[in-house]
């Protein structure tokens, strides 16, 4: 059994052999744009990281299906929310497979764990951390030490249950509003809260905490806050998750990436006309925890070091060292600009590794 090295934010991880990650996956209502890709591109760095030092890594990226979003573009497009979302999907694991983006073990899609959220709803009543009113099933914030959300750009805000005793208590469960889908429960028909379909889903597929928990830097709170409230509360089990990663924020002129913004970059045009691996690189060649402006011409350096790093490969040189260095600074926080440099100033088995463990070959 291998102990890992990796750190991030300056936090070590330790694992022994073996590593459970879970991803916020997408709520396939659109089409995959770039802000998207940053924070699956990433998750598969950091766990391609970790298998090279020997850790077995179990990847649960999750699929939200049951969304207000997601049912709202359904109707709009005269279709079954569940049809929608498969076809979503299709088209997000295509580009994923695109950019090299390994598979996950675990894709749990929120429909099918509907029951796992009332086990959850129900658990959090019986302990005395939940209440219910009128149909809806409320996460006592004051009693996890959950606090009230920071108002921001509103891309991860859930607007607070008029039933909530305090505006900070999520909610696990609520009833369905006319012509929603709906499922039983013990409160009436309902749907389950954003943050406890991803709190189910993660327990169900991963058990009672992660290593490593992935999403953009929007969900940072009170998504994951409160997901990780939630497991925390059924299980007992502290923290949640060990580590996490917030993958800096893609804007163009300094506004988030949203389709409400109507500033998208899709996948599928840049690889139109670029290489995935330069799209990977355009990625994953800054800090990860990093917001950052794209610009057309950033693609067009990225080729251009990919090119570079290629050429470099293939120099025959004796570069143990240099390869030991190129996983020395990927380890250290997923320092990419770093390992890159190295790489390519190095070249031969330096550069090679870079290519291999970036997923960039």
């Amino acid at each position: 059994m291998t102990t890992s090295r990796l750190a991030l934010a300056g936090e070590p991880l330790p694992t022994v052999g073996h590593a459970r990650a879970y991803v916020c996956g997408i709520t396939p209502y659109d089409t995959t744009h770039l802000g998207h890709a940053a924070t699956f591109v990433w998750a598969d760095v950091a766990t391609r990281v970790l298998r090279r030092v020997g850790v077995s890594v179990e990847v649960c990226r999750n699929v939200t299906d049951v969304d207000d979003v997601l049912d709202a573009a359904a109707e709009r497009a005269g279709s079954r929310f569940d049809s929608f979302a498969a076809v979503g999907q299709f088209r997000f694991d295509r580009d994923m497979a695109a950019l090299n983006v390994r598979p996950p073990a675990h894709e749990p899609r929120a429909h099918n764990h509907v029951d796992d959220v009332v086990r959850l709803a129900a658990g959090l009543l019986e302990r005395g951390v939940a209440y219910e009113r009128d149909g809806e099933v409320l996460l006592r914030a004051a009693a996890v030490g959950l606090a009230a959300p920071v108002p921001d750009d509103g891309s991860s805000q859930v607007p607070p249950s008029d039933r909530a005793e305090d505006p900070a208590d999520p909610t696990v469960w609520r009833p369905a509003l006319p012509g929603e889908a709906a499922w039983p429960s013990p409160w009436g028909d309902g749907r389950p809260g954003w943050h406890a379909e991803c709190a189910a889903m993660a327990l169900s597929a991963l058990g009672p905490a992660v290593d490593l928990h992935v999403g953009g830097a929007d969900l940072r709170h009170p998504h994951h806050t409160a997901m990780g409230a939630m497991a925390e509360a059924m299980t007992g089990v502290r923290p949640f998750a060990r580590a996490r990663l917030h993958v800096g924020t893609v804007q163009v002129d300094g506004a988030k990436m949203a389709k409400s913004a109507g500033n998208l970059v899709l996948v599928s045009d840049l690889l139109e006309s670029w290489p995935a691996a330069a799209v990977r690189l355009l990625v994953l060649d800054r800090p990860w925890a990093q917001a950052w402006d794209v610009h057309p011409a950033d693609v067009t350096a990225a080729a251009d070091r990919l090119e570079r790093l290629f050429s470099a490969a293939g120099r025959h040189v004796d570069g143990v060292a240099a390869a030991d260095a190129v996983v020395g600074a990927l380890l250290d926080d997923l320092d990419v600009p770093a390992a890159l440099a190295v790489a390519e100033t190095e070249g031969g088995e330096a550069a090679r590794v870079a290519l291999s463990v970036l997923g960039l070959t």
